[in-house]
């Protein structure tokens, strides 16, 4: 078990490759829609309701690999994370593909009039 201090890019994928196993795993991925169905498209209700339940398996999962699993660990989680996705196209579409589980969709309008 590597410290998170000395993750590598392998590492960091396979540890989001299973964040997001957990997450479209048959246990989860019903409960994570019936809270997104509970929030609709409302963003303060998604973070109430989706978030959290993200977050959690987050920490569990990043627990089996040497972090802590407190808020502390999630957070040196989250920044080593931002650190590798410049590096890593793979890291970036991993944590993508997490915070498409939490964040709702957003339509940008082509019509949009952004002159001045």
């Amino acid at each position: 078990m590597a410290s998170p201090q000395s993750i590598s890019v392998e590492q960091m994928r396979t540890i989001l490759n299973e964040v997001i196993n957990t997450l479209e795993s048959p246990d989860y991925a019903s409960k994570l829609d019936e809270a997104k169905e509970a929030a609709g498209n409302e963003m303060l209700k998604m973070m109430q309701l989706v978030f959290p339940m993200v977050v959690q398996i987050e920490i569990e999962t990043i627990k089996r690999h040497g972090f802590v699993g407190t808020r502390e660990g999630i957070v040196q989680f989250t920044q080593m994370i931002r650190e590798l996705e410049s590096m890593d196209s793979e890291i970036a579409r991993l944590h993508s593909m997490i915070r498409n589980h939490y964040l709702p969709p957003v339509s940008i309008s082509s019509t949009v009039d952004t002159s001045l």
